[in-house]
């Protein structure tokens, strides 16, 4: 009852095109989870995302969900998510993903899902790291570790939104660094972010764990960018 009455006058809208929410629609409406841009990168192996990191690092997977398309839905859902607080959007995009996920990984013998890091002073600003939720999620379901403290940022840098291609990849190898111990030998982990688009940071974050002696390394994103 009380619910009710406060989205009556407080109504939700949806986090991909703003609509007001109806009774039954939990953060995105109906039409959108419709039309949400699905990759189904889960269904082959040497995807697209897969062949993005090809001849740069050795992965043993690699995946996002949806498309990232500029002025869609998805766009406005990661908007959101970084920047209003709507981490319920990360939540929501784990669980979905988690899903298609559980076969695929099965054959890959995962240990532990690494959140790609924010600086503290980043995190500081935010609040919140935006991928955290996306990475706890899918760790629940898919019965995986999630350990936030191994991969770590050294260096504060500028939103990456906001520069250029080659602004975004200068000088990014040695951004991060890990802190690991002889129990962190020889494990799978899975690194997750949010969006795909230079795959500089994923590569370079993978660089830093590869370090640890018998590191194996996958890629999971919420979305990857589609020109």
């Amino acid at each position: 009852m009380l619910k009710s009455i406060i989205n009556l006058f407080f109504p939700k809208s949806c986090s991909g095109c703003d609509a007001i929410l109806l009774a039954n629609e939990e953060i995105i409406c109906s039409i959108c989870r419709h039309n949400v841009p699905i990759t189904n990168h889960h269904l082959l192996l040497e995807n697209e995302a897969f062949k993005k990191f090809y001849g740069r690092i050795p992965v043993e997977h690699a995946s996002a969900f949806l498309y990232f398309h500029k002025k869609g839905i998805v766009q406005q859902m990661i908007h959101n998510l970084k920047y209003k607080g709507h981490e319920e959007i990360g939540t929501l995009l784990g669980e979905w993903y988690a899903d298609e996920l559980k076969e695929t990984l099965k054959h890959f013998n995962a240990y532990e899902i690494i959140p790609v890091p924010l600086h503290p002073k980043k995190f500081k600003e935010r609040g919140y790291n935006q991928v955290h939720n996306f990475g706890k999620t899918l760790s629940e379901k898919l019965n995986l570790n999630y350990n936030d403290k191994i991969l770590y940022r050294k260096i504060y840098s500028k939103t990456q939104s906001k520069k250029n291609l080659l602004g975004r990849t200068e000088g990014i190898e040695t951004i991060f660094d890990v802190r690991f111990y002889e129990k962190d030998h020889n494990k799978h982990f899975i690194i997750v972010d949010d969006v795909i688009t230079t795959g500089a940071t994923l590569e370079a974050c993978s660089r830093a764990l590869l370090k640890i002696p018998g590191a194996k390394i996958s890629i999971i994103c919420m979305a990857m960018a589609q020109s």
